[in-house]
């Protein structure tokens, strides 16, 4: 008997289930890249740095990892991802002054991309798209 039973989706409905789906896988996978777990001597091991290059990265702004209540030091996924593209960079020929540059212009696009909206700006659009939904153009005319 229940496997008689069919669900209804439209294409709309379905699309933002596996978005909430997604969203919410992708936070968890983030959670767990920013876990910092790995103490200074496996992140030797896995970027094949020393510990007093990584210690330098620290010391420069250029990676700021978690301290465990003895004041260990301890690196997530992340913090490994970072320290392989500054050596990356490093490769490439550019100075730590540089790769400062390009951390700092990569944090103000992504500030600029998460702006917030007004109340004019939401205003706006809402009104926009009560238009558009509506089929109605901009009045011609404004009644006082």
């Amino acid at each position: 008997m229940l496997e008689n039973i069919t669900f209804a989706l439209d294409r709309s409905e379905f699309s933002e289930y596996n978005k909430g789906v997604k969203g919410a896988y992708m936070g968890e996978k983030e959670l767990r890249r920013s876990m910092s777990v790995f103490p200074i001597g496996t992140v030797m091991k896995l970027t094949d740095l020393s510990a007093r290059q990584i210690r330098y990265y620290e010391e420069q702004g250029l990676l700021t990892p978690n301290r465990s209540e003895g004041n260990r030091r301890l690196y997530s996924l992340n913090d490994m991802d970072r320290l392989l593209e500054i050596r990356d960079f490093l490769e490439e020929g550019l100075n730590i002054v540089a790769i400062k540059k390009e951390y700092a212009k990569r944090k103000d696009q992504q500030r600029l991309a998460q702006k917030t909206l007004t109340d004019e700006d939401v205003r706006r659009i809402l009104q926009d798209e009560l238009r558009a939904q509506g089929g109605f153009q901009q009045p011609s005319h404004r009644l006082r």
